[in-house]
């Protein structure tokens, strides 16, 4: 079957051919069922037979006034009832064949008509198949936004076109962060060749040089490493082999607060936890711890020497919120909507008086955990008082609209420390601890 598909024409082949032989057949069909049915019906309701037997008779003329004049002559005559079956007969016959010639003129005048109609019905088609062969992989901002009445190929394009916009807009993101990730590669690839050349060039290099190098190239291939593990958890959270569980928001808090506790203590920074009881949420616990240690990574860095960083967990309704407050510099009210921009790490001043320059993926790893959460993160901060980063998550899917507020209920603004001193940071970088002044 599928190899006498193949020798048919190629327009023999199409939807519009099938929906004309379709129509066609359908419409000669019930044209034959009317016709024969009126066809049965007449035959049913008469005698219809030919004149099968004449009699002979002398021919008489009968005049006005009455009189009556036989001619002599015989001819042969039938029965008046014989006469009207005659009649019968021969309509049914003209009937037929009239039917006939109606029908094979009906079907020719089908096939026409219903290529007509079917040509413009699937017109639409036309059109979705015309856009969707101009739009190529590296330009999806042809759309087909197709007119007419909304029906089923109306909404097949618009279904199509609201696919295309997501699709434009993940091509766009990846398109950023491969340029953004090629960019913040470059520069550290050129230090560590130019550091290289450097070193094995000069013939006259002493071991001060090399080990010098050897310093810079180990800064240059960290901050590599971490831009390359940023970037794989944020893929990994888009992995469609990821598959969420319950997850108990207080145990990813705790973690999360436990394994930055030696490095806040060796910073002179302490880290005080307040989490509440059931706070439970549907998500994956890797992710989730993932995204809170960013939060304290970022808290530690920037606390002053004698200060304490807060965690907290809790419910406000559908909606479940894991809160890091800190006591750091702070950040500007200009700077707030960019802080969770990928490879935004704060302004150029801050950054060039830090010698631990990050990657600027860490919140917008948090942000991405967040919202692939159905969740979203909240931000308070007032410049030299500290910030507070909440996380809030929904206890289920389905959950109501997020709270609007960005700290916490019951978590007081962000001041848990002495008021943030820029003169702390100078005397911990010459004692060794490096809070830094941005945020990655």
């Amino acid at each position: 079957m599928r190899g006498l598909t193949r020798r048919l024409p190629a327009f023999a082949q199409t939807v519009r051919f099938r929906l004309t032989v379709m129509y066609s057949t359908l419409l000669f069909v019930l044209t034959a069922l009317v016709l024969g049915g009126v066809y049965a019906a007449v035959a049913y309701g008469t005698d219809a037979r030919p004149i099968e037997k004449t009699f002979p008779a002398e021919k008489v003329v009968e005049y006005p006034d009455g009189r009556r004049l036989e001619t002599g002559q015989l001819v042969e005559v039938v029965k008046a009832a014989h006469v009207a079956d005659a009649i019968a007969y021969e309509t049914l016959r003209t009937v037929k064949h009239y039917s006939l010639a109606m029908l094979g003129g009906l079907f020719v005048a089908s096939l026409g008509i219903g290529w007509v109609l079917s040509g413009r019905a699937l017109r639409p088609v036309s059109a979705i198949t015309r856009a969707a062969a101009e739009i190529q992989a590296t330009d999806l901002s042809r759309r087909i936004r197709l007119d007419g009445p909304a029906d089923e190929l109306r909404s097949l394009a618009d279904t199509i076109d609201s696919m295309l916009d997501r699709l434009d807009g993940a091509f766009q993101a990846q398109r950023r962060l491969i340029d953004d990730a090629s960019h913040e590669l470059r520069s550290p690839l050129a230090i560590i060749r130019a550091n290289l050349d450097a070193v094995l060039a000069d013939p006259d290099a002493t071991d001060a040089d090399r080990r010098r190098a050897a310093q810079i190239i180990d800064r240059a291939t960290t901050r590599m490493t971490r831009l390359v593990e940023d970037l794989l958890a944020t893929a990994r959270r888009s992995a469609p082999a990821l598959e969420d569980d319950d997850v108990d928001l207080s145990v990813v808090a705790r973690e999360a607060a436990e394994e930055f506790e030696p490095l806040a203590a060796a910073r002179d920074v302490a880290i005080d936890r307040r989490l509440g009881d059931g706070l439970t949420a549907v998500g994956d616990h890797d992710a989730l711890r993932r995204a809170v240690g960013n939060l304290l990574s970022n808290a530690v860095r920037l606390a002053p020497a004698g200060s304490r960083i807060l965690v907290a967990a809790g419910s406000a309704g559908d909606w479940r919120w894991i809160a890091v407050r800190d006591a750091g510099p702070g950040i500007s009210p200009d700077d707030q909507p960019r802080v969770f921009d990928r490879f935004w790490r704060g302004p150029e001043d801050r950054r060039a008086r830090s010698p631990d320059r990050r990657t600027g993926l860490g919140l917008a790893i948090v942000r991405h955990i967040a919202e692939s959460h159905g969740g979203r993160v909240g931000l308070h901060s007032v410049p030299a008082r500290g910030s507070t980063f909440t996380l809030w998550l929904p206890s289920a899917p389905g959950a109501g609209a997020p709270p609007d507020l960005d700290s916490p209920p019951g978590l007081d603004p962000p001041s848990p420390g002495p008021p943030y001193a820029p003169g702390t940071v100078e005397r911990a970088r010459r004692g060794g601890a490096v809070p830094r002044e941005t945020r990655p």
